[in-house]
């Protein structure tokens, strides 16, 4: 595995991550009820983001998710490497497609931003720190492997490397 990027922790699998810092793309205050965004069609209701049918005069708000994908500002990174992701890429690919599916059905606001390729492999970059936890702890359970996070109060941003 790589060194630790400066202003990373390393953060044990088993521990839960307290959010130091307040995330500005968190809103400051709850919107006004009812509330759908533009981009993704997601509405804010009861106190929270949810796929539902936007109710008649509903605000157009920008969810959080979809704010962070307009400025290219991920809160997770997910880096995969090794020979075993080069030989089962396309199962993997799935696993993060399913993985990512499931959360966002539940949590409008945990997204995939980005697959790219990468020199190494592949890099993953979502709208949420735990999804990109959630995909990384998928795969280790899947596959095996070695499994890092570096968690970096100061900028509310979570890496996840995995390797095999």
């Amino acid at each position: 595995m790589s060194k630790h990027p400066p202003g990373f922790n390393l953060v044990r699998r088993d521990q839960l991550m307290q959010e130091a810092v307040h995330d500005s793309y968190q809103s400051k205050g709850k919107p006004t009820e009812p509330a759908r965004c533009p981009d993704c069609g997601a509405v804010f209701h009861s106190g929270r983001w949810q796929w539902l049918d936007a109710p008649a005069g509903a605000q157009a708000i920008v969810c959080p998710a979809c704010q962070r994908i307009r400025d290219e500002f991920p809160a997770g990174f997910l880096s995969l490497s090794g020979d075993f992701l080069a030989a089962h890429e396309a199962e993997i690919r799935q696993l993060i497609s399913n993985h990512e599916d499931k959360e966002k059905t539940e949590h409008p606001l945990q997204r995939v931003m980005d697959i790219e390729d990468t020199a190494d492999g592949l890099m993953v970059t979502t709208t949420d720190m735990h999804l990109a936890r959630g995909i990384g702890e998928a795969i280790h359970h899947a596959y095996q492997g070695e499994l890092e996070f570096h968690y970096n109060p100061d900028q509310n941003l979570l890496r996840v490397s995995w390797a095999r």
